[in-house]
């Protein structure tokens, strides 16, 4: 089969081969990946950076975001059929370690994960444990069901925290970000305030899917919130850019008692005030880490039950390519002038 290889340990390093289909075992599926989308992750492993160097170990058939049919199953399988119309939680779960047992089955003591730990999905078949099978609804385009990955980010993250009704700041919008955007307007937030870098195209985009109020990093950001909250600050932050000066920027925007969600991940430490910023603020900090199993997916589900979330969802998958393009679809989202890019296979 024609798989996107990491072959090489340098920038790009990539090449599409020709691999072998893969043995599954009794618990495994099979599936025939029909659409696969870009990741940031991905892209980390394409530019072979730091995090890269340190956790990718070559050659690796990466990817994790997929949607596809069910071509084969082991001979313990039963919770799916050949023929099933699929996607897959990256997250693979032993199912037997004390955060598996309470339910933590997304921070799981023995955690690997598609695409970087094992072989992925950026190929004409894919392998994964029938635990992490999740059947799609037949009636939903089959690209966006590959989106379900990066989407479930959003879910997590705007559900962490008491958003119904309430003031809210999103700090980064790459497509995480512009999917937290819609999510929270689906749900009934009051005003949502959407900052990006400099990346107009991203910002317009965040506008588009429901945003009340966007604006470049650079930009007079707190007075504009403090003027429309009334001088209280935002009651929720939602921190998807893994930029230092983002956190720190919406510790200075949230009223007392707000909520911090922190899905960003961070290239270098960072310095705060804890008595300032957390301690007399009475700030809740929480971190968001994947998706849960299998109540995220539940939440997404009920989602896309919504036309109007469908089409939003619709707008954030802005190009799409040929497996065969993957370079040029590569190169596409490195620039940042894309929502979500997605390979049809």
């Amino acid at each position: 089969m024609k798989a996107v290889v990491k072959v090489r340990p340098e920038k790009n390093g990539t090449e599409i081969q020709d691999v072998p289909i893969p043995e599954i075992g009794d618990n495994d599926v099979l599936i025939k990946v029909k659409y696969a989308s870009i990741c940031g992750t991905d892209v980390h492993i394409f530019n072979w950076d730091a995090w890269a160097q340190s956790r990718i170990k070559t050659p690796l058939v990466y990817g994790h975001e997929l949607a596809g049919v069910v071509d084969k199953v082991g001979k313990d399988v039963t919770n799916v059929k050949v023929g099933d119309f699929v996607s897959g939680e990256c997250h693979i779960y032993c199912g037997k370690c004390n955060q598996c047992k309470i339910g933590n089955q997304h921070i799981c003591e023995n955690m690997e994960i598609f695409g970087v730990d094992v072989q992925g999905i950026f190929a004409e078949y894919a392998k994964i444990p029938s635990s992490n099978i999740w059947k799609n609804d037949p009636n939903l385009p089959e690209d966006i069901c590959s989106i379900q990955d990066p989407l479930g980010n959003a879910v997590h993250t705007v559900y962490s925290a008491d958003c119904v009704g309430k003031d809210v700041l999103v700090t980064g919008l790459g497509p995480i970000g512009a999917m937290a955007v819609a999510v929270l307007k689906q749900i009934g937030a009051k005003n949502v305030f959407a900052v990006g870098g400099r990346n107009e195209y991203r910002i317009d985009l965040a506008k588009k899917v429901g945003a009340d109020y966007t604006f470049k990093a650079a930009d007079d950001i707190k007075s504009k919130i403090m003027e429309v909250t009334n001088g209280k600050g935002v009651d929720v932050v939602l921190e998807m850019s893994g930029n230092t000066k983002a956190l720190l920027s919406g510790f200075e925007m949230m009223r007392d008692g707000a909520t911090v969600c922190i899905l960003g991940v961070y290239k270098e430490p960072l310095t705060i005030d804890v008595n300032k910023d957390i301690v007399f603020k009475y700030a809740t900090i929480k971190g968001i880490n994947g998706r849960l199993i299998f109540d995220t997916w539940e939440k997404m589900a009920e989602l896309f039950k919504s036309e109007e979330f469908l089409e939003k969802m619709k707008m954030i998958v802005t190009h799409r390519f040929k497996f065969e393009e993957f370079h040029e679809a590569m190169e596409l989202m490195r620039s940042g002038n894309s929502g979500k890019v997605v390979l049809e296979l």
